[in-house]
Protein backbone atom coordinates (compact mmCIF):
# COMPACT_ATOMS: atom_id res chain seq x y z
CA UNK A 1 0.00 0.00 0.00
CA UNK A 2 1.24 3.41 -1.20
CA UNK A 3 2.13 6.38 1.98
CA UNK A 4 -1.15 8.14 -0.29
CA UNK A 5 -3.47 4.78 -0.57
CA UNK A 6 -2.59 4.43 3.34
CA UNK A 7 -3.24 8.27 4.13
CA UNK A 8 -6.58 7.72 2.26
CA UNK A 9 -7.43 4.79 4.31
CA UNK A 10 -6.82 6.39 7.53
CA UNK A 11 -8.60 9.37 6.69
CA UNK A 12 -11.82 7.23 5.79
CA UNK A 13 -12.29 5.38 8.58
CA UNK A 14 -11.32 8.53 11.07
CA UNK A 15 -14.46 10.04 9.32
CA UNK A 16 -16.69 7.65 10.60
CA UNK A 17 -15.16 8.78 14.65
CA UNK A 18 -17.05 11.99 15.20
CA UNK A 19 -15.87 13.98 18.46
CA UNK A 20 -18.89 15.52 19.96
CA UNK A 21 -18.04 18.79 22.01
CA UNK A 22 -20.56 19.34 25.35
CA UNK A 23 -22.10 22.22 23.12
CA UNK A 24 -23.46 19.01 21.22
CA UNK A 25 -21.37 20.72 17.75
CA UNK A 26 -19.41 17.97 15.94
CA UNK A 27 -16.18 18.22 14.46
CA UNK A 28 -14.84 15.42 12.00
CA UNK A 29 -11.55 14.11 13.37
CA UNK A 30 -10.32 14.67 9.90
CA UNK A 31 -11.52 18.64 9.04
CA UNK A 32 -8.67 20.59 8.26
CA UNK A 33 -7.61 22.29 11.77
CA UNK A 34 -5.33 25.40 13.30
CA UNK A 35 -3.14 25.34 15.97
CA UNK A 36 -2.69 28.39 17.91
CA UNK A 37 0.78 28.57 20.39
CA UNK A 38 1.17 31.01 22.96
CA UNK A 39 4.83 32.19 21.81
CA UNK A 40 4.26 34.67 24.07
CA UNK A 41 6.99 35.90 27.15
CA UNK A 42 5.25 34.41 29.67
CA UNK A 43 5.92 30.74 28.04
CA UNK A 44 9.29 31.07 28.76
CA UNK A 45 8.45 32.02 32.87
CA UNK A 46 8.92 29.29 36.00
CA UNK A 47 6.42 30.21 38.01
CA UNK A 48 6.90 32.23 41.18
CA UNK A 49 8.24 29.21 43.39
CA UNK A 50 11.32 29.82 40.58
CA UNK A 51 11.29 25.90 40.58
CA UNK A 52 11.27 23.87 36.81
CA UNK A 53 11.60 24.67 33.49
CA UNK A 54 10.03 27.04 31.60
CA UNK A 55 6.49 26.48 30.36
CA UNK A 56 8.05 26.36 26.39
CA UNK A 57 10.30 23.29 27.32
CA UNK A 58 7.56 20.97 28.28
CA UNK A 59 5.69 22.57 25.29
CA UNK A 60 8.07 21.69 23.07
CA UNK A 61 8.76 18.21 24.41
CA UNK A 62 4.48 17.64 23.73
CA UNK A 63 4.51 18.99 20.63
CA UNK A 64 7.13 16.40 19.84
CA UNK A 65 5.23 13.75 20.81
CA UNK A 66 1.88 14.08 20.00
CA UNK A 67 2.14 15.94 16.23
CA UNK A 68 3.31 13.52 14.32
CA UNK A 69 0.81 10.61 14.56
CA UNK A 70 -2.03 13.23 14.63
CA UNK A 71 -0.56 14.89 11.21
CA UNK A 72 -0.57 11.30 9.59
CA UNK A 73 -4.46 12.00 9.44
CA UNK A 74 -5.70 15.49 9.43
CA UNK A 75 -4.14 18.51 7.63
CA UNK A 76 -2.60 21.31 10.08
CA UNK A 77 -1.69 24.31 9.66
CA UNK A 78 -0.08 26.37 12.46
CA UNK A 79 -0.21 29.88 13.99
CA UNK A 80 2.20 31.60 16.69
CA UNK A 81 1.36 34.78 18.70
CA UNK A 82 3.89 36.46 21.26
CA UNK A 83 7.20 37.39 18.93
CA UNK A 84 7.98 39.34 15.89
CA UNK A 85 9.58 42.83 15.33
CA UNK A 86 6.29 44.69 15.03
CA UNK A 87 4.38 46.11 17.97
CA UNK A 88 3.86 43.60 20.85
CA UNK A 89 0.19 43.17 20.11
CA UNK A 90 0.76 43.27 16.51
CA UNK A 91 2.60 39.75 16.38
CA UNK A 92 0.46 37.20 15.33
CA UNK A 93 1.97 35.32 13.03
CA UNK A 94 0.74 32.56 10.33
CA UNK A 95 3.26 30.60 9.90
CA UNK A 96 1.56 28.11 7.12
CA UNK A 97 -2.02 26.98 6.79
CA UNK A 98 -3.52 23.52 6.71
CA UNK A 99 -1.18 20.89 4.85
CA UNK A 100 -0.83 17.36 5.33
CA UNK A 101 2.88 16.23 6.55
CA UNK A 102 2.60 19.06 8.59
CA UNK A 103 4.45 17.56 11.60
CA UNK A 104 8.04 18.14 10.76
CA UNK A 105 7.57 21.98 10.27
CA UNK A 106 5.50 22.41 13.30
CA UNK A 107 7.83 20.63 15.50
CA UNK A 108 10.53 22.58 13.54
CA UNK A 109 8.65 26.39 14.12
CA UNK A 110 8.29 25.67 17.50
CA UNK A 111 11.43 24.12 18.54
CA UNK A 112 13.10 27.44 16.92
CA UNK A 113 10.78 29.82 19.27
CA UNK A 114 11.91 31.48 22.14
CA UNK A 115 8.83 33.51 23.80
CA UNK A 116 8.77 36.79 23.99
CA UNK A 117 6.21 39.91 23.74
CA UNK A 118 2.24 40.16 24.64
CA UNK A 119 -0.82 37.86 24.79
CA UNK A 120 -3.00 38.82 22.26
CA UNK A 121 -5.18 35.26 21.90
CA UNK A 122 -8.22 36.33 20.68
CA UNK A 123 -6.98 37.83 17.83
CA UNK A 124 -4.94 34.97 16.54
CA UNK A 125 -8.01 32.64 17.30
CA UNK A 126 -9.57 35.01 15.37
CA UNK A 127 -6.90 34.85 12.25
CA UNK A 128 -6.65 31.22 12.31
CA UNK A 129 -11.02 31.15 12.12
CA UNK A 130 -10.32 32.87 8.98
CA UNK A 131 -7.55 30.86 7.58
CA UNK A 132 -9.83 27.88 7.95
CA UNK A 133 -12.99 30.27 6.19
CA UNK A 134 -15.20 28.96 8.90
CA UNK A 135 -18.23 30.43 7.99
CA UNK A 136 -17.83 28.06 4.74
CA UNK A 137 -16.17 24.94 5.83
CA UNK A 138 -15.85 22.68 9.10
CA UNK A 139 -12.81 23.47 10.94
CA UNK A 140 -11.31 23.46 14.35
CA UNK A 141 -8.56 25.37 16.26
CA UNK A 142 -6.83 24.08 19.19
CA UNK A 143 -5.12 27.01 21.40
CA UNK A 144 -2.46 26.40 23.60
CA UNK A 145 -2.32 29.08 25.98
CA UNK A 146 -1.12 29.75 29.65
CA UNK A 147 -4.12 31.74 30.24
CA UNK A 148 -4.19 35.46 29.94
CA UNK A 149 -5.09 38.12 27.08
CA UNK A 150 -2.90 40.89 27.45
CA UNK A 151 -3.93 43.07 24.53
CA UNK A 152 -7.35 44.05 25.29
CA UNK A 153 -8.67 41.14 23.29
CA UNK A 154 -12.38 39.72 23.80
CA UNK A 155 -12.34 36.14 23.97
CA UNK A 156 -15.97 35.35 25.17
CA UNK A 157 -17.13 38.14 22.87
CA UNK A 158 -15.94 35.95 19.71
CA UNK A 159 -17.16 33.05 21.23
CA UNK A 160 -20.67 34.57 20.86
CA UNK A 161 -19.62 35.58 17.02
CA UNK A 162 -18.49 32.19 16.66
CA UNK A 163 -21.79 30.66 17.76
CA UNK A 164 -24.53 33.13 16.75
CA UNK A 165 -23.54 31.80 12.96
CA UNK A 166 -24.16 28.57 13.58
CA UNK A 167 -21.24 27.62 11.29
CA UNK A 168 -19.33 23.80 11.77
CA UNK A 169 -16.59 25.53 13.16
CA UNK A 170 -14.86 24.34 16.68
CA UNK A 171 -12.31 26.33 19.66
CA UNK A 172 -10.60 23.59 21.71
CA UNK A 173 -8.25 25.24 24.55
CA UNK A 174 -5.74 23.92 26.47
CA UNK A 175 -4.60 25.82 29.46
CA UNK A 176 -1.42 24.48 30.12
CA UNK A 177 0.26 25.98 33.44
CA UNK A 178 -2.61 28.13 33.91
CA UNK A 179 -1.30 30.87 37.26
CA UNK A 180 -3.60 33.17 38.49
CA UNK A 181 -1.92 36.57 40.29
CA UNK A 182 -0.67 34.69 43.32
CA UNK A 183 0.73 31.50 42.95
CA UNK A 184 -0.05 28.87 45.57
CA UNK A 185 3.44 27.78 46.84
CA UNK A 186 2.41 24.71 49.21
CA UNK A 187 -0.16 22.95 46.09
CA UNK A 188 2.65 24.31 43.36
CA UNK A 189 -0.59 24.87 41.36
CA UNK A 190 -3.95 27.00 41.28
CA UNK A 191 -6.38 24.61 41.28
CA UNK A 192 -9.51 25.94 39.88
CA UNK A 193 -8.00 28.63 37.93
CA UNK A 194 -9.13 28.44 34.40
CA UNK A 195 -7.80 30.49 30.81
CA UNK A 196 -9.69 33.50 30.27
CA UNK A 197 -10.28 32.08 27.07
CA UNK A 198 -12.59 28.88 28.20
CA UNK A 199 -15.25 30.88 27.19
CA UNK A 200 -13.95 30.07 23.47
CA UNK A 201 -14.51 26.30 23.82
CA UNK A 202 -17.49 26.48 25.86
CA UNK A 203 -19.41 28.73 23.43
CA UNK A 204 -18.16 26.52 20.49
CA UNK A 205 -18.80 22.72 21.29
CA UNK A 206 -15.10 22.69 22.01
CA UNK A 207 -13.47 21.51 24.84
CA UNK A 208 -11.23 22.79 27.46
CA UNK A 209 -8.67 20.46 28.97
CA UNK A 210 -5.89 21.65 31.30
CA UNK A 211 -2.62 20.10 31.57
CA UNK A 212 0.81 20.43 34.20
CA UNK A 213 2.90 18.64 32.26
CA UNK A 214 4.28 17.14 29.05
CA UNK A 215 2.20 14.52 29.20
CA UNK A 216 -0.58 16.15 30.16
CA UNK A 217 -0.20 18.40 26.96
CA UNK A 218 0.14 15.58 24.99
CA UNK A 219 -3.00 14.12 25.89
CA UNK A 220 -5.05 17.08 25.10
CA UNK A 221 -3.54 17.90 22.02
CA UNK A 222 -4.21 14.36 21.28
CA UNK A 223 -7.94 14.06 22.86
CA UNK A 224 -8.35 17.38 20.66
CA UNK A 225 -6.92 17.39 17.50
CA UNK A 226 -6.39 13.38 17.30
CA UNK A 227 -9.15 10.58 16.00
CA UNK A 228 -10.37 7.84 18.16
CA UNK A 229 -7.88 5.64 16.69
CA UNK A 230 -5.79 6.62 19.60
CA UNK A 231 -7.59 4.72 21.41
CA UNK A 232 -6.69 4.73 25.45
CA UNK A 233 -4.43 7.35 26.36
CA UNK A 234 -0.84 6.72 27.63
CA UNK A 235 -1.53 7.31 31.24
CA UNK A 236 -4.44 4.89 31.07
CA UNK A 237 -6.65 7.71 33.03
CA UNK A 238 -8.68 9.14 30.28
CA UNK A 239 -10.04 8.00 27.33
CA UNK A 240 -11.50 9.72 24.57
CA UNK A 241 -15.29 10.17 24.77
Amino acid sequence: MTNGMARRWVAGLAAALVLAGPGGASEMCTDDAMIVFDGSGSMSEIGFNRLGAPRIFEAREAIRKAVPGIAESRRLGLIIYGPGERSACDNVNLRFSPAWDSAEPIIGEVESLWPSGATPLTEAVRQAAEVLDWRHRPGAVVLVTDGKETCGGTPCALAEEFARSGADFTVHVIGFKVRGDHFNLSAGSDDGIVSVARCLADGTGGRYETAETAQDLVAALRLTLGCNLYGSLEDGSRRIQ
